[in-house]
């Protein structure tokens, strides 16, 4: 039987390195869809779940994975040792930037070098994790193939970005497209071929850097334009009459030439904060810097600095310091209606609140129960009128779908509103200010 008969067969064992909000989705696919699946990760917790059929990721179905275990085409490990065993591996593993905003691709290294030992004739290894151009070619391939075996010849290697939009409902693993770059065209071939038994559109380009690059393009567009309505919402509240979020509704009325995108607290999640600095990082490399790309960078990184200093001006106009000021932050998820913090902006404002001393900070998330901020473990307070009462400012920093805005309007003495969370709530809003909205 050829490989190809294997795959569309379903004759084959498929590996997943890395079982978090990208790896698990993917797995659960591949075992839901009638293919062995093995998934690796380090962390025993995520282990251990998985093999007890328990899920911990939100936007894979609980039902599905628990089946998937128990039909025996699922199950974890937290070591390499059956690699050999499987015939397609995808590295889904973190991708960060350290302190000085440098790529780290330790993890991309580490799990290439954990495959090594079991690399075989025919295995097909796809990297995910969002990287900077030439991370497949010039650090997976080489350690690969110091084997002595040749992508394209022996194994076949290639990179397809994962395009994962935790909380999405529309949009899944399964029937968002997804584009693949093989370092030949029969890597290309042959990852395509395995990508398309999930998913329903896979487009191929030419090499792994057209798609490394293409993953780049899509969070550095989103960001860009996320900078341009979070400064414009600044000129805005200089402004007298001028509703930033008005402005927005009336241009996407133009049916061509306009996307909306809205402003905010600042940016979290993995890709969008961290891809403008990898692209930075390898620019550099040639000797170009790309201005525009890091000035939308730096203005998304100042939103929880601007956030900080309109609560500080709507506290000192009150008969209180901010020190001793009861403050409540309304969300801590880095968007609605999930549970990842991932470079939160909410908790960026919690640190810099905390290491301006303010003494009686608070939270409420109903997706996430308790925080670590600067070595404080804070919990989630239970979101009653009560509460709303005792608290000087109530910051609206996650527009989830679960809180009530009039209830928390009717209780709150001031609410600094960041995400137009309040905008269809009816009655008097003098307590109010919402970023972006211009001076009454």
């Amino acid at each position: 039987m050829t490989l190809e008969q294997k795959i569309t067969s379903k004759d084959i064992t498929v590996g997943v390195i890395g079982l978090g909000y990208v790896g698990l989705p993917l797995a659960v696919e591949y075992a839901t869809a009638g293919f062995r699946t093995i998934g690796i990760d380090t962390d025993k917790k995520k282990t251990d779940a998985i093999n007890r059929g328990k899920n911990y990721i939100d936007d894979v179905d609980d039902a599905l994975l628990a089946k998937a275990v128990k039909d025996g085409l699922l199950s974890a490990e937290e070591n390499y040792r059956n690699i050999r065993k499987m015939d397609v591996v995808f590295i889904c593993v973190p991708t960060p930037f350290t302190e000085t905003k440098d790529p780290d691709i330790s993890y991309i290294v580490d799990a290439a070098e954990g495959i090594l030992p079991g690399l075989r004739r025919e295995h097909i290894v796809i990297l995910k994790s969002t990287t900077f151009p030439g991370t497949t070619q010039h650090y997976v391939q080489p350690i690969l193939e110091r084997t002595g075996m040749k992508a394209g010849r022996d194994y076949y290697l290639a990179f397809s970005p994962e395009r994962i939009d935790p909380g999405n409902k529309t949009w899944t693993t399964a029937n968002t497209p997804t584009v693949v770059g093989g370092v030949t065209k029969k890597c290309t071939k042959f990852a395509k071929l395995v990508t398309e038994q999930v998913i329903a559109t896979v487009v191929p380009v030419s090499n792994p850097k057209i798609a490394e690059m293409e993953k780049l393009l899509e969070n550095i567009f989103r960001s860009v334009n996320i900078a341009l309505v979070n400064e414009l919402a600044q000129l805005c509240d200089r402004m007298e009459g001028i509703d930033m979020w008005e402005v927005i509704e009336a241009a996407k009325t133009k049916p061509f030439g306009f996307m909306p995108f809205y402003p905010g607290p600042g940016i979290g999640g993995h890709c969008i904060l961290i891809d403008p600095y990898y692209l930075s990082w390898i620019a550099r490399k040639f000797d170009f810097q790309t201005n525009f790309i890091n000035l939308a960078a730096e203005t998304n990184e100042s939103m929880p600095f601007y956030v900080k200093n309109m609560l500080f001006r709507q506290l000192g106009m009150m008969p209180i310091s901010v020190m001793d000021a009861n403050i409540l932050m309304l969300g801590v998820a880095f968007k609605k209606d999930v549970d990842d913090t991932r470079h939160s902006p909410a908790l960026r404002i919690m640190e810099l609140l905390l290491e301006d001393h303010v003494r009686n900070l608070h939270y409420n998330d109903p997706y996430v129960p308790q925080v670590r901020v600067n070595g404080r473990r804070l919990r989630s307070r239970k979101l009653t009128p009560e509460l709303l009462e005792e608290m000087d400012c109530v910051v609206i920093t996650t527009d989830h779908s679960d809180y009530d805005y009039e209830m928390i309007l009717k209780h709150a003495k001031v609410v600094i509103d960041t995400r137009n969370a309040t905008k269809d709530v009816k009655g008097p809003k003098k307590h109010v200010t919402v970023l972006g909205d211009g001076r009454k």
